[in-house]
């Protein structure tokens, strides 16, 4: 469990990386974010990866947003002007990508009412796009699109009915004798099953490849891992068989049983974001007859002695951002090809433990499931 501690403290100490040289000048070329509320002007982000916002609080003493290493208290300091507005620009180019952030108005948290929520952290927090470089693969296109629906699924070892997000390719409903295989893909700590299709866009991205021929369909399901339960500090006293028995013994019966799937191991796959990396690592080593591709992004590493099996295991991929440990990642996956296993790496390039860094793992990986 150690190497998974260290992931954890990475995730609560750093959602959102600084670049290391400041530009001289600030371009105005602001435009609002793409996830801020329909009509809203701000947050406004430029090219050059900086950020400005703008909060209305008239009778407020302090204003601080938490994106960022910029300004006091590990924050954004923003400035009151006349108007009762409190504004501010980050004090450096941001990641590109998603991030998630918050205001501290008077030392209390709200979030900024400008922006989109999104569920990280263990709470709906505001979120922001930088743009990327590379962000047209996640684009929304002019292309088929799949459908992303929510399900209810009973489940009896919690005595209760759980939810899940099942992607169905663009082709699922217009070819009704069509079976697909299937990854179940976990989200990180403090998120739930909304963060692979909101934060991620992984439907998009499955879109935009399926568009392009460069991957063979699958259906991807989304559940909740039970992470929330874990407190900051508390990960040695996680455990997994909780949530290995709702997945393996609930869930996947019961896609198996309404959707049109290729229900033998050859054709499952399990792969998971930081936490639902660990979660992916202890499940697939337990269940060897259930997964036949693993896939870890910025969640640890596996080591050839906890592969039993190698004969019926199809792929290994793990990955991590530059600005994480990829000189672990890569010496593992060489470690795993000296014994036999077909694994492969993938680094991105300055990012940290961020969702862009995750978007960009499983274009990645995608191409490689199920070939």
């Amino acid at each position: 469990m150690k190497q998974y501690r260290i992931v954890i403290l990475l995730i609560l100490s750093s959602f959102v990386g600084f670049a290391q040289t400041k530009t001289a000048s600030i371009i105005e070329d602001f435009k609002p974010s793409v996830v801020n509320q329909p009509g809203q002007e701000y947050p406004k982000v430029n090219s050059q990866g900086y950020a400005r916002f703008q909060i209305s609080a008239p009778e407020a003493k302090s204003v601080v947003v938490s994106l960022g290493l910029g300004g006091a208290k590990g924050g954004t300091v923003l400035a009151k002007d006349q108007d009762g507005y409190w504004r501010g620009t980050t004090e450096g180019a941001m990641d590109e990508g998603f991030h998630y952030y918050h205001l501290t108005i008077d030392g209390g948290i709200f979030n900024d009412p400008g922006a989109l929520n999104f569920y990280g952290s263990t709470r709906w927090e505001s979120g922001i796009e930088i743009p990327a470089h590379d962000q047209d693969f996640y684009a929304l296109k002019d292309v088929p699109h799949g459908n992303v629906q929510q399900i209810l699924f009973p489940s009896k070892s919690t005595n209760t009915s759980r939810r899940a997000f099942v992607y169905t390719p663009p082709s699922y409903h217009k070819d009704k004798d069509k079976k697909y295989p299937v990854l179940y893909l976990q989200h990180g700590w403090g998120e739930d099953e909304t963060a692979w299709s909101n934060q991620g866009r992984v439907n998009l991205i499955m879109d935009n490849l399926i568009a392009e021929g460069k991957i063979k369909p699958f259906i991807i399901v989304m559940t909740y891992g039970m992470t929330n339960e874990v407190k900051y500090g508390g990960l040695a006293s996680f455990k997994i068989e909780p949530f290995q028995t709702v997945l393996v013994e609930e869930l996947i019966p019961y896609i198996d049983s309404n959707f049109r799937t290729i229900s033998n191991q050859a054709n499952r796959a399990m792969a998971g974001l930081s936490m639902g990396g660990m979660e992916t690592h202890s499940i697939t080593v337990n269940k060897p007859d259930v997964f036949s591709h693993y896939a870890l992004l910025s969640g640890g590493i596996y080591k050839p002695e906890e592969i039993e099996d190698k004969s019926k295991l199809k792929l290994i991929f793990i990955s991590c951002g530059s600005r994480e440990r990829p000189e672990s990642v890569q010496s593992a996956v060489k470690t795993l090809k000296d014994a036999g296993v077909n694994a492969v790496s993938y680094i991105s390039e300055n990012t940290a433990h961020e969702f862009l860094t995750w978007r960009r793992s499983f274009k990645e990986l995608a191409p490689l499931l199920f070939r």
